[in-house]
């Protein structure tokens, strides 16, 4: 990697770590991440979100260890509507299994050997009965025995962990009121403890980038209601991976619950976790309890995000330079679009009340993003907002979107057109196109 893309790496992941840097993440392994050879990668990348202030709830599971221990232990898996039947025989091996996983992780994470991720870590992993357990019981006359669902969660004990530093780590075993060993699904450990949590995210890995079209291209977000038609059709097809279906079942419930996000993203390939987070796109799907973007009024908290997007075109002689001190006064009149508390795309309704007309200024989206058509969305929202003020007409000046402004509609005009107070001040030297819109 060359110095420049190294640099640039830091200076566009930075607004991130800021955004998450004390942000409670629940993170799930499946087994099937567990036994892949990236799975030390992926341990390395959830201790770097520890270093970076965020707090962590480990949660794995063992579905395929399992499997594979009770079909060397000669014991025959049993199975009611896609739920493990457990019972004293399947549980030793299930705990067993556990045990070794949970030591393994514990082993990785607690390394510090030098020239590795690792180095100077210093992590405390903390594991303990923070999830109370219950039986699953009866259903259909089919008995679950050992089988259970979570019954309580002890949040305070997990908050005292994760603010005193430490990343708490759980598995798919928990113990009841009475004493008894439960066996139950990861997926629902990690999205009862991230509700109760109030977390910021639950994060996943598939053997796939995410939830893919029927293109194969991955879906980047997703809304519950979505998210639910997709796996009701992933139900009925049958052929679905059933840890991905798993996770997007536990998200859906998770955001249904108060969760604002959930991200499912590949083990298959190194720094996944990271491109996800730290990326302005990210690599996998989210799933959303509202979209990751918004539109909406600028206020003085956001001068900073619009002096970082107007810039580089202030300084290519695009846009005319407006100092700090005019944004100040000027950043009511702006409209922003905002993905995860960035500034991705600004535009401005200065009004000419006295000519009964308003100027479309400054529209800036990110280069990033401009193949969405936001620049479209910006316009019609103060095309919206001049019709609700009365105006008669909107105008801008360009010197390089000429056609855009032509094919949404405006014209060209001569600079008579302009409301006298702006034909004062209109620069001949910069010969900007004037397009005018009738309202």
């Amino acid at each position: 990697m060359r110095t420049t893309e190294l640099v640039d790496g830091f200076r566009h992941s930075a607004p991130y770590v800021n955004v998450h840097r004390g942000k409670t993440f629940v993170v799930m392994l499946g087994g099937e991440a567990l036994l892949h050879n990236q799975f030390r990668s992926i341990l390395n990348d959830v201790a770097l979100l520890h270093s970076l202030g965020i707090k962590v709830v480990l949660v794995y599971g063992a579905r395929p260890q399992i499997d594979a221990a009770l079909h060397d232990a000669n014991i025959e898996p049993s199975y009611h509507n896609g739920v493990r039947i457990t019972d004293e025989d399947s549980l030793k091996v299930i705990k067993q299994v556990a045990g070794a996983v949970q030591f393994d992780i514990t082993a990785r994470l607690s390394m510090s050997l030098g020239n590795t991720p690792m180095q100077n870590a210093q992590i405390n992993l903390v594991s303990g009965n923070f999830v109370i357990a219950q039986p699953l019981g009866i259903d259909d006359g089919v008995d679950f025995c050992l089988t259970g669902k979570v019954r309580r969660i002890d949040t305070q004990g997990l908050e005292r962990q994760l603010n005193n530093n430490c990343i708490v780590l759980m598995g798919p075993m928990a113990v009841s009121v009475t004493g008894e060993c439960f066996n139950l699904t990861a997926e629902e450990v990690a999205t009862k403890v991230a509700i109760k949590l109030k977390a910021d995210k639950i994060i996943g890995f598939s053997s796939t980038h995410g939830i893919l079209d029927q293109a194969g291209e991955v879906i980047a977000e997703l809304m519950p209601n979505g998210a639910q038609t997709i796996w009701d059709e992933m139900n009925q097809a049958g052929q679905a991976c059933v840890g991905t279906m798993a996770f997007l079942k536990a998200s859906i419930d998770a955001c249904r619950n108060g969760v604002p996000r959930c991200h499912l993203v590949s083990y298959l390939e190194d720094g996944t976790l990271l491109q996800e987070l730290f990326s302005r796109e990210g690599i996998g799907t989210q799933i959303v309890t509202e979209s990751a973007e918004r539109l909406r009024r600028a206020n003085i908290g956001d001068i900073g995000g619009v002096l970082d997007l107007i810039r580089p075109l202030e300084e290519q002689g695009i846009l005319v330079r407006r100092s700090r001190e005019q944004l100040e006064m000027e950043i009511e009149q702006f409209m922003l679009i905002e993905r995860d508390s960035l500034v991705i795309g600004c535009a401005a309704l200065y009004p000419f009340e006295e000519d009964n007309a308003g100027e479309f200024a400054c529209l800036v989206v990110h280069p990033d993003y401009r193949d969405a058509d936001r620049g479209s969305v910006l316009l019609n929202n103060i095309i919206g907002q001049a019709r609700v003020r009365g105006y008669s007409r909107l105008f801008a000046l360009t010197t390089r979107s000429i056609h855009w402004f032509l094919e949404h509609g405006f014209n060209i005009v001569e600079v008579d057109a302009l409301p006298n107070v702006k034909k004062q001040l209109y620069n001949f030297q910069r010969k900007s196109k004037i397009l005018a819109l009738d309202l």
